[in-house]
């Protein structure tokens, strides 16, 4: 195998696999630039995984080849549902962020469990028919060498992901509304006297985070797992976090530490056929992604500066 099979091999693995950690990273982007810590994205994940395979299996019959792309939507309104819930008790009540985040972590992961047990008498759910599918991208896949890395057994929900970096990048520096996210992150007190509703606006940041880590949970089911089960999630929501931190709270940043997280998680998995890489042993290349994870968080945390206000609950006319 030559280097550049090498290259056609890898690269669209690790897109990928990282179409899900994008998608969850940038929502916790959005989360932190206001001002609130979202340890809860395993949780949210979980969730969004959980409710797109149900609803896969209940509704195959009635929708066909869109009960994909309609679970996607159902995995939203439920990953907004439990960002929900970390928006009251960190905005409204302001309870500590970070206990609340590992109870959405917990909290999603019983639920998920046991709605499937109760659901299917089992422990996961069984497999998807409609699955997310590959595809050529028209002319563009004809593009030497380009083509055949990123437009080749392409998921549309990878192009979906990397269209939400740029939205994201847009709304955050280029609107107003970002501006005002960022604002109430930085310095809520200020732009409380300016007239902006500081808990209204990270109540719509998490609530955004929230349908964004649902999406990408019921990415990850639904184009790689197949199914659901307690394992399925397991740890995609810490890996996005700490695409979110290695990508220094910005859209871009995160959007390529997600692509490093992903080719990780893309070795761990297509590494036995890959030249060399198949001579490591298989238990260094399953505990990888989150050897990078850790490394990451340690490595860059001290050297990136978040959001000033990120994690302080705000109280209208305290300093």
């Amino acid at each position: 195998m030559s280097f550049l099979d090498v290259l056609y091999f890898i690269i669209p693995s690790a897109i990928f696999y990282a179409a899900p950690i994008i998608m969850t990273a940038i929502g916790g982007v959005f989360t932190e630039r206001s001002g609130v810590v979202n340890i809860g994205l395993e949780g949210i994940m979980i969730v969004g995984a959980a409710s797109s395979i149900i609803f896969n299996l209940t509704f195959v019959d009635s929708f066909g080849t869109l009960t994909p792309w309609i679970a996607l939507i159902v995995a939203m309104v439920f990953g907004m549902i439990m960002s929900s819930i970390l928006a009251v008790a960190a905005v409204s009540f302001r309870a500590d962020q970070t206990v609340s985040g590992v109870a959405i972590n917990m909290l999603g992961l019983a639920a998920a469990v046991f709605i499937v047990k109760l659901i299917y008498d089992k422990g996961q759910t069984d497999s998807i028919q409609q699955r997310f599918s590959r595809f050529d991208v028209p002319y563009l896949s004809d593009i030497p060498f380009i083509g055949p890395l990123f437009f080749e057994d392409a998921y549309a929900t990878t192009f979906v992901a990397f269209a939400v970096v740029f939205i994201a990048w847009f709304v955050l520096y280029k609107t107003p509304f970002g501006l005002r996210i960022r604002a109430v992150g930085e310095h809520p007190m200020a732009a409380d006297t300016m007239g902006i509703n500081v808990a209204k606006t990270r109540y719509i940041a998490v609530l955004i985070s929230g349908a964004l880590g649902g999406i990408g949970g019921a990415i990850f089911a639904q184009a790689i797992a197949g199914n659901f089960s307690a394992s399925t999630i397991s740890g995609q929501g810490f890996m996005a976090l700490a695409a979110m931190i290695f990508g220094k709270w910005h859209p871009l940043g995160a959007f390529g530490a997600a692509l490093f997280f992903g080719l990780a998680q893309s070795l761990s998995v297509v590494g036995n056929a890959i030249p060399y890489v198949k001579d490591i042993p298989p238990v260094i290349l399953a505990i990888l992604p989150y050897a990078l994870t850790i490394i990451a968080l340690a490595g860059f945390i001290g050297k990136a500066n978040a959001p000033k206000a990120s994690g302080v609950p705000y109280i209208k006319g305290k300093r």
